[in-house]
């Protein structure tokens, strides 16, 4: 047995009787599975007593086949037989329509611990539409990837809040989905009738390989937990014309573009001295996405210290040394971005445009991170009054 039990593994064993007689629909993914890799669906489906009407889908769809940014329509499983009604398409909320005659939404998602990630704002709109509809919601708490000890990133201006950050989050919160449910409940009032039914044996000091927790990949760009480890900075770089290794079995390990040089690109990287983290030169072709096709001069990131790495800085690093080697090809992407269509990616990734404006200016990374240190430790005592584990 695992030593950690996910939320989904403490609702069989002994909590389904919350469910018995009771119409309920299902958010989930393709990582909703147990511990023995049996996903929520059929799972829910077959429980004695639960009546599974319907599934929702984020981002991917129900089984992950989509790539990032694609849009999910609605459609019917074929392994339960229900219709799926997609939360990443026509609509991002679920409507009054399609949670009427619920007595429940479960929520089983496996997040991965960063702001980006648009798994927990779908839980944020599913909670709010609930809240209209008077239906229940209950989260199956499962590991945040990074653990829930070290936070990090600035906290962004709600001006910009977007699908990549609805409400203000650091980059790195340190919460796992259920706490982040309790931080829209009792921060910014987000409050449907809300359970979260926790895992057993999780503490907060634990990664992702501490857990006996099987990994599934919770996207077809997140293959591996050392994937989740460099996201938080890695997906910054969706914001620019680099590369971020989508399209290649490393994404947002290996960065870079043509127009790059591999060992000045490292160079210029490690010249930086960023903590727990080694930058290797590499080559790379991607199949698909930015620069498919063509060969890639760049580097890969190589985690030398899970406790002293900054995953956030090593991002705005990236971007930083490739704009100074080659001013003249880097680029900030242009809108659209995540359904906005006016605001820069990369601001609505940061949450602001101070900081892109910090690096076209040069600033040193270590000026650019004092800067949101006062409103990053207030959000960490702000934090406190939803943390679930110890």
């Amino acid at each position: 047995m695992p030593a950690v039990l996910t939320g989904l593994d403490v609702l069989l064993r002994d909590r389904l009787n919350a469910l018995r007689g009771r119409r309920i629909a299902l958010l989930a993914h393709q990582a909703s599975v147990d511990r023995r890799l049996e996903h929520a669906a059929t799972l829910l489906r077959d429980a004695r007593g639960v009546r599974l009407v319907r599934l929702f889908a984020p981002e991917h769809g129900l089984w992950g086949a989509a790539q990032d940014h694609a849009p999910i329509a609605d459609a019917r499983d074929p392994v339960t037989g229900l219709p799926v009604i997609s939360l990443y398409g026509a609509t991002r909320e679920p409507t009054g329509a399609r949670l009427a005659g619920l007595d429940a939404l479960v929520v089983d998602l496996q997040d991965i611990g960063s702001r980006y990630y648009t798994f927990q704002w779908t839980l944020a709109l599913a909670m709010r539409a609930c809240v209209r509809a008077g239906v229940e919601v209950i989260v199956l708490d499962r590991p945040n990837p990074l653990g829930g000890l070290v936070v990090e990133g600035n906290v962004p201006d709600p001006a910009f809040a977007s699908f990549v950050g609805l409400y203000p989050l650091p980059a790195r919160p340190g919460l796992t989905l259920g706490e982040l449910a309790r931080w829209l409940a009792h921060q910014h009032g987000v409050r449907p009738a809300l359970s979260v039914v926790a895992m057993r044996g999780w503490r907060r000091a634990m990664l992702w390989e501490d857990t006996g927790v099987p990994w599934v990949a919770p996207s077809p760009n997140m293959p591996t937990p050392e994937t989740a480890r460099v996201y938080p900075g890695g997906c910054l770089i969706e914001g620019t014309n680099l590369s971020e290794g989508r399209g290649t079995t490393r994404p947002f390990e290996w960065i870079g573009a043509p127009y790059l040089d591999a060992h000045e690109y490292a160079a210029s990287l490690e010249s930086l001295r960023l903590p727990g983290v080694a930058f290797r030169p590499a080559r790379f072709t991607p199949t698909f996405h930015k620069w498919a096709g063509r060969v890639c001069g760049g580097v890969q990131l190589h985690v030398t210290d899970r406790a002293a790495f900054k995953p956030f800085l090593t991002g705005l690093g990236v971007m930083a040394a490739a704009r100074r080697i080659a001013p003249r090809e880097f680029r900030w992407k242009r809108p659209p971005y995540e359904f906005e269509r006016r605001r820069l990616p990369i601001d609505i990734l940061l949450g602001t445009d101070g900081i892109r404006r910090a690096l076209e200016r040069g600033r040193p990374l270590r000026e650019i991170e004092a800067g949101w240190a006062a409103a990053l430790g207030r959000w960490r005592r702000q934090r406190e009054r939803v943390l679930g584990y110890r």
